[in-house]
């Protein structure tokens, strides 16, 4: 048996929204961290925050009732912001390496074009998978682990972190395969209707 989803308000005032906004504050503190008070490890910290909390504004949208239009929007959009961030962020300073760097580049350049164009062509935004959620929450540990390795005496973290951070890349990769897939689909029925 499959639930439905929740229907969608055009509020804009919500606890949820509440919640997805606080995040998308939160990423230019984490670059004043990382760039202007050269914090590494309080800004691999507070991305660690920004990444576990991801969850919590879906969860109390659905919960309370309070899915919102706005709310589909500002929650991918803190997450891209927070997650271009810190991979533009990683890179500029030395933290991440280029390969794991660039490929996270690479992806979320290719699936942001697929989303406008996609919104051009039918107005609308392919849903959310967990597969998803699943690599996005791995790739934001690993961006975290790094800085934080990088950052403190726990340098054996940088080593160790390639362990989430390799899983969390293939995942994200086959997860943008799927969108390609779901987009296909949504054209190919839209053309049909």
């Amino acid at each position: 048996m499959t639930s439905q989803p929740a229907r969608s308000s055009s509020a804009i005032v919500t606890i949820p929204n509440l919640v997805s906004f606080v995040r998308l504050l939160l990423v230019p503190v984490f670059l004043w961290l990382l760039v202007g008070a050269d914090r590494v490890a309080a800004a691999g910290w507070l991305l660690g925050v920004i990444g576990a909390t991801d969850w919590v504004d879906g969860y109390l949208a659905r919960r309370l009732g309070q899915v919102s239009e706005v709310g589909k929007v500002l929650d991918p959009l803190a997450d891209r912001l927070a997650v271009a961030a810190a991979v533009i962020g990683g890179l500029v300073v030395g933290v991440l390496p280029g390969w794991f760097a660039w490929a996270m580049i690479l992806r979320e350049t290719l699936v942001a074009a697929g989303a406008i164009y996609l919104g051009a062509k039918v107005g609308r935004q392919l849903a959310v998978r967990r597969l998803g959620k699943l690599a996005t929450l791995l790739l934001y540990a690993a961006v975290a682990w790094w800085f934080i390795g990088v950052g403190t005496p726990i340098a054996w973290l940088e080593r160790v972190v390639v362990v989430v951070a390799v899983p969390g890349l293939i995942l994200y990769y086959i997860v943008a395969f799927q969108y390609v897939q779901d987009a296909h689909a949504l054209l190919a029925r839209e053309l049909r209707e």
